[in-house]
């Protein structure tokens, strides 16, 4: 039975869902990084929020874990590299709380046009300081996003709605999608010099770290608003205090810090600041729904072997997982036996699909064929990191149809590049088993056995008395002979199918024969 650990506090029921799905869960919260490090190892599955911190320590450490479960968007807390190097998983929810942050988002915004806060608190103070707070309207102003994904589409309809201008910089929205959201799209410089109030709703990466800078608020026209509800290190904030001040920024509103929990800070205090702790998602449809997804997302995972809204690795879906699990055992085979039969570096793979299982996901199925082929050389890789250590190593992959519309058998071909030349190998399933059904060229219907023989061999008289003697005296019983052949008397492939290991001294033996230009053994 799986098993999960729960590190940081949410909604019972995920606790609940893993209970009904067949999976045990502890539910152990606040550990120290050395405390969760002693007994991470003991578990297939973390689910976190964003105050557990799975780092290339913890992840190194946990020598059973499979899947990361991030109950909500963001997933800067998590060490993806890591993850994926090992194998891990990491999935998040990136639709449970899409509302409720946009929500607040648009809350903040109404806030700091009104300055909402301090006129409560000043009036609650047994003041009545109504000359004092003049604020100002969002109807007919431009709002800018930075990021236009699944929050900040939320935030552009919402916007929209109270009769704001829409622009917005994300180098992912197509002018199309623009077009049907309702939304300009723009550069940055420019969303920053036009723009009346300005929302971010972009994950914090290298190239969006301080992406709100000194120069660019620099270019905002007097009296901007500033708001952030995403991740914390998108705000250069020590520049926005100063903007603040200079009254060149009208009011700004942040739900998150560079450094939480931000119990001091310098804006603390700044007039025309507002400051929540992290409430984006705060509300209890929004606990409820993201910690019921990360459970059903990561059972779904542990048990039938379904991926959904993962970072580091292609989703397949529950329905479609027992139809596509022969074919990624194939495509591993095909990648497994290709590997241990190349003899120089890898350029480029064309991993090509033909009839019926063009149909399906082929996206588990190329990851399975990449680690299979890698793994010769590289014995960690999986298929969550093979896609990733390819381009690394600059090897090209490509993917390739052919809709045969009329075939009822699903091929696989994977094609590799070297630099002596191209080499293929084909195969199927037929009955429900992986079958090879051309070698480098030659016809052949063979079974992936555990322990196999790879010759390639002149088709003359003579060669496979010879084999056969060479194996009786090493005590080698063959359980199956492939064979095959382009035309009589050329270049034949022999596949030998033994039981157990072949002992050190027979290759050399084989490749002795006068008919015999190369002698693998493999192991699958």
């Amino acid at each position: 039975m799986p098993r999960v650990l729960i590190a940081d506090k949410m909604s019972p029921s995920a606790t609940e869902v893993f209970k009904n799905r067949g999976v045990e869960v502890d539910v152990i919260t606040g550990l120290e990084k050395d405390e969760l490090i002693k007994i991470i190892g003991d578990y297939d599955g973390l689910a976190v929020r964003s105050s557990t911190r799975p780092d290339a320590e913890i992840i190194a450490a946990a020598k059973n874990l499979k899947v990361i479960g991030r109950a909500g968007i963001g997933v800067d807390n998590i060490d993806i590299k890591a993850s994926t190097d090992r194998g891990v998983v990491v999935m998040n929810t990136p639709f449970g709380n899409a509302i409720t942050t946009a929500e607040h988002a648009i809350a903040m915004l109404f806030s700091a046009a009104r300055q909402i806060p301090a006129a409560s608190a000043r009036t609650q103070n047994g003041e009545w300081p109504k000359s004092d707070f003049k604020g100002v309207e969002l109807f007919n102003k431009t709002l800018g996003l930075i990021g236009c994904g699944n929050i900040g589409t939320l935030v552009a309809e919402r916007a929209l709605g109270l009769k704001m201008k829409v622009i917005a910089f994300d180098p992912y929205l197509t002018e199309e999608r623009a077009v049907k959201l309702g939304v300009e799209k723009v550069e940055l410089d420019e969303l920053f010099q036009r723009a009346d109030a300005i929302t971010l709703h972009t994950p914090l990466v290298e190239s969006t770290k301080n992406i709100v800078n000194r120069e660019r608020l620099g270019m905002t026209k007097k009296g901007v608003i500033i708001v952030n509800c995403a991740r914390g290190g998108l705000v250069d904030e020590e520049a926005l205090k100063d903007a603040l001040e200079a009254g060149h920024v009208r009011a700004a509103a942040l739900d998150v810090f560079a450094i939480e929990p931000a119990k001091q800070h310098p804006l603390f205090g700044t007039p025309n600041f507002i400051a929540t702790p992290h409430l984006g998602a705060s509300t209890l449809e929004a606990q409820e729904n993201v910690a019921v997804q990360v459970a059903e997302q990561m059972a779904d995972y542990l048990l039938t072997g379904a991926v959904s809204n993962a970072l580091n690795t292609p989703s397949i879906s529950a329905e479609e997982a027992p139809r596509l699990r022969p074919f990624v055992d194939l495509a591993d085979k095909l990648g497994t036996m290709m590997g241990q039969l190349l003899r120089s570096p890898v350029k480029g793979i064309e991993i090509t699909y033909k009839g019926a299982v063009t149909n399906l996901n082929t996206n588990p199925m190329s990851a399975a064929a990449l680690s299979g082929l890698l793994k010769v050389a590289m014995p960690e890789v999986n298929m969550v990191s093979a896609p990733v250590l390819a381009k690394e190593r600059g090897i090209t992959v490509t993917e390739s149809y052919v809709d045969e519309a009329e075939r009822a058998e699903s091929l696989i071909r994977i094609t590799v590049e070297t630099a002596e030349r191209k080499f293929a190998i084909v195969g199927t399933i037929y009955r429900g088993e992986p079958r090879i059904v051309r070698l480098f060229g030659v016809p052949m219907d063979a079974a992936f056995d555990p322990h196999m023989i790879y010759v390639r061999n002149e088709d003359k008289p003579g060669f496979i008395g010879e084999l056969g003697g060479i194996l009786g005296d090493a005590k080698v019983n063959i359980a199956t002979f492939y064979l095959g052949r382009m035309k009589e008397g050329q270049e034949a492939v022999c596949l030998v199918s033994v039981d157990g290991e072949v002992p050190d001294g027979v290759v050399g033996k084989i490749k002795a024969i006068d008919q015999v230009k190369i002698v693998d053994v493999l192991s699958l």
